[in-house]
């Protein structure tokens, strides 16, 4: 339709959208995965924090859940392709990626393991990038864990001996580690060389590993659960023969809660403690607290066990806790507690092995946790001073009067998560945060070190300059935007930003780079990212809300035209230095909860290169729109004709304007709805061309000038003709982290390739000379599977 004639705004209520629009619709209309009621809870509200940003994208199908099954199904569906690319197309599967960088920056950090027998060695979990090691106390890491498996990390512990323990799935439910869950506890005997799975594979994230020092065939594991769906294994489970088998020990009091804290008595085995956390992920609201959240503590090696409440909280406004014993004196106990909604609670002490508690001075703002106090979830003990606690928050805390008051450690990222002590080197400490990891020769009271070879970043977007492909840009989360300059390996640079997000660089000088932080607040610097910087955002551009992922892109065929995009279109003549709206809102609106996710926003935007006059744009409640007269109409596309799920990316054919190109994130779910979907008429009509890819969502699309269609989804890249129809895996040696964005380099045929968790990564396009042939669609099925086989020819 034309919106110059009608402006008709499809319902939130009748989009599949409708689960995230607002707590009262969602409540009303779709089924509650909690037994339950939702008047029993504590609501914290709509989308109310940034991290929710890839949550909304795979579950904008109006699902409930995300789990680790539907992920193993995806890669399972992508080993297969990949399998039958071998065989068939082996030409694509014989090129290799290689790792671009950068190995500077690091990535979040969640737990470590200090190996008891290798001096200078530990092993770290990175959230979505997989197990590392390194040999010279934390100065460089190596990879530790399979490329080809799920990169999705929460634990690790090690044995006297040596043996090697990790738990998959992030116990921190934000950013991408809620999207990508675990499969259970894996044991390496080798140190990281192997691994084998040895169970828990439903507990969806491991919060920690706690060995038995007397008998290490005994191991706890703490199992959070699935963020998204009661019940399943979680509680406190326990191995008595090396991980062999689980049995669970500690059950929690109701289906939403997990563990996510287990604790062993250092001086008496047979006493053990644990955190439950009560916690839940709906589409519509989050519940980060209730009445399962507890402290328990065991006296029989795990065979009963007791709630403890002498001075703790017995109420359902709990959030998640943190616990620690003393390991110099064992009757020492710290716990704190958040409240359902998210802010510190109270921080508390006993000095009786927990059959007392007494609540300590420490404030809110002493526990450095903002608003999100179960991001972090971790107390840790100096095993030579039971008085000296650090508190982790957005500030590394640090008390050395027995938790009486709390200061500052500075000289660290943001965000911790983890400390450990070397017992090999006095004074020795390693800490682990949404930075990466630093190391103290302090006792961690100052002196932090950085690793400086940590290639685990989670990226969103990446830019490469035309005039030089080896020049990128690319925004990182928690990480800022980065310029890697340096050629291949070599040190990337900060240039500002919060989270990094879009970041794009000047398509004729590599000198003018452009970078967002969240919600569109952009910047434009002539100094490849440095200062003096120009604002772009709310004080220059029309929009009511912008997108945690504000799309801004040059137009192809004028690099002095711009567009930035909120629920609005913004257009700049001039290189980005004043802006123009052209557009209506082209979303369904809110709803706008000042506190909530901006939700109504435009997600990609795409100009065609053979016409300035044409636009294609993609929002975040399902719709897709054109204009062939640079704004002065825009036209929706029917929406019977589209799945109605977040458009993460749309491209136009670099020859052919009316050819466009609009990929989906959500899953399937078994029914037809597609991923990747084509218009050969100026976007009149779309037809499903991803028939044959992995039910996992895909976040990005790139038409090459010779007939190529590639795609980047959550389990991988891959390639057909423009299209689609037959889909091969592109090149070996990509980790299985998802990828967030693709870039095409047409004069190298480079692709660039931005993964969350495992950096970015390059390949080389192959040729493929029969792809260019435009056929018919009926026929892609057969025509395709020929112009694949022709890739690799001169």
């Amino acid at each position: 339709m034309n919106l110059t004639l009608i402006r008709s705004r499809r319902g939130l209520a009748t989009a599949s959208l409708a689960l995230l629009a607002a707590v009262a619709l969602a409540a009303s209309s779709a089924p509650q995965p909690s037994q339950r009621s939702l008047a029993t809870k504590t609501p914290t509200g709509p989308m109310e924090l940034p991290d929710e940003w890839m949550t909304a994208q795979r579950m904008s199908d109006g699902s409930t859940e995300l789990s680790a099954a539907r992920y193993a199904a995806a890669r399972g569906e992508a080993n297969r392709l990949a399998a039958h690319t071998r065989t068939v197309y082996r030409p694509l599967a014989e090129r290799d990626w290689s790792f671009f960088g950068p190995a500077n920056i690091g990535g979040r950090v969640v737990d470590i393991a200090v190996d008891p027998q290798v001096p200078d060695q530990v092993f770290i979990a990175a959230a979505s990038g997989g197990v590392w090691k390194s040999s010279d106390a934390g100065a460089r890491f190596e990879p530790a864990w399979p490329d080809d498996w799920s990169q999705a990390m929460g634990s690790v512990a090690m044995t006297s001996e040596g043996v090697l323990f990790a738990g998959t799935g992030e116990a921190q439910p934000g950013g991408g580690s809620i999207t990508f869950g675990g499969d259970g506890v894996y044991r390496s005997t080798d140190r990281g060389a192997t691994w084998q799975q040895v169970g828990l594979a439903g507990s969806h994230a491991i919060g920690r590993l706690a060995i038995d020092p007397r008998n290490e065939d005994r191991i706890f594991a703490a199992a959070t659960g699935n963020l998204f769906v009661p019940g399943g294994e979680r509680g406190v489970y326990l191995s008595d023969n090396g991980g062999d088998s689980w049995r669970r020990v500690l059950a929690p009091p109701n289906g939403t809660t997990g563990a996510t804290e287990v604790v062993i008595d250092p001086s008496n085995p047979d006493r053990v403690y644990a955190a439950m956390w009560d916690h839940l992920r709906e589409p519509n609201q989050r519940t980060y607290g209730g009445p399962g959240s507890s402290l328990w503590r065991s006296d029989d090696g795990g065979g009963t066990w007791q709630r403890m409440t002498n001075g703790l909280p017995t109420d359902a406004d709990q959030g998640r806790w943190g616990l620690a014993v003393a390991p110099d004196n064992p009757q020492r106990l710290y716990a704190y507690v958040g409240t359902a909604l998210g802010p510190f609670r109270a921080f508390y002490r006993s000095d009786d092995g927990g059959d007392t508690w007494t609540q300590t001075p420490v404030t809110a703002g002493q526990a450095s946790q903002s608003t999100f106090s179960w991001w972090f979830g971790k107390l840790f003990v100096d095993p030579d001073d039971q008085n000296t606690v650090f508190l982790t928050g957005v500030n590394l805390m640090r008390s050395t009067n027995g938790a009486q008051s709390f200061s500052a450690v500075g000289g660290v990222h943001a965000d911790q998560h983890v400390l450990r002590w070397d017992p090999k080197v006095p004074n020795r400490v390693y800490l682990g945060n949404d930075g990466g990891f630093y190391r103290s020769e302090t006792d961690g009271a100052s002196g932090w070190v950085k690793s400086t070879h940590e290639p685990y970043t989670q990226f969103y977007t990446v830019d490469v300059a035309e005039t030089d492909p080896v020049l990128k840009v690319g925004g990182a989360q928690d990480n800022g935007c980065n310029r890697g300059y340096n050629g291949v390996g070599g040190p990337w640079n900060a240039i500002g930003c919060g989270d990094g997000l879009q970041v794009i660089i000047h398509p004729q000088n590599p000198s003018i780079v452009f970078g967002c932080s969240q919600y569109g607040s952009c910047y434009r610097s002539e100094n490849s990212g440095g200062t003096p910087r120009q604002s772009i955002g709310a004080g220059q551009t029309t929009s009511q809300r912008r997108n945690w992922q504000t799309p801004l892109q040059f137009d192809p065929s004028d690099p002095n035209v711009m567009y930035y995009a909120g629920n609005i279109v913004n257009r700049s003549t001039d290189n980005g230095r004043t802006w123009t709206a052209i557009s209506p809102d082209l979303t369904g609106g809110g709803p706008n909860d000042p506190v909530g996710y901006p939700w109504g926003t435009i997600t990609a935007i795409a100009a065609a290169p053979t016409d300035g006059d044409t636009l294609y744009v993609g929002t975040d409640d399902g719709k897709l729109w054109w204009t062939h007269d640079l704004g002065r109409s825009w036209n929706e596309v029917d929406p019977a004709q589209l799945p109605g799920t977040w458009v993460t990316r749309v491209a136009v054919h670099p020859s052919d304007a009316d050819i466009a190109y609009a990929t989906f994130s959500g899953f399937r779910s078994g029914s037809d709805r597609p991923h990747v979907m084509m218009t050969r008429d100026g976007g009149r009509t779309w037809t499903d061309i991803g028939r044959g890819l992995p039910d996992a969502p895909v976040n990005s699309v790139v038409p090459t000038s010779d007939g190529l269609l590639l795609v980047g989804t959550d389990v991988g890249v891959f390639m057909s003709g423009w299209n689609g129809g037959e889909w091969a895996a592109l090149g070996a040696g990509l980790p299985q982290a998802a990828v967030m964005y693709l870039r095409y380099h047409e004069p190298s045929r480079q692709l660039t390739a931005a993964t969350f968790g495992r950096g970015v990564h390059d390949i080389t396009v192959p040729r493929c000379p029969a792809a260019s042939t435009k056929l018919p669609l009926k026929d892609t099925g057969v025509g395709v599977v020929g112009a694949l086989s022709s890739c690799g020819a001169a």
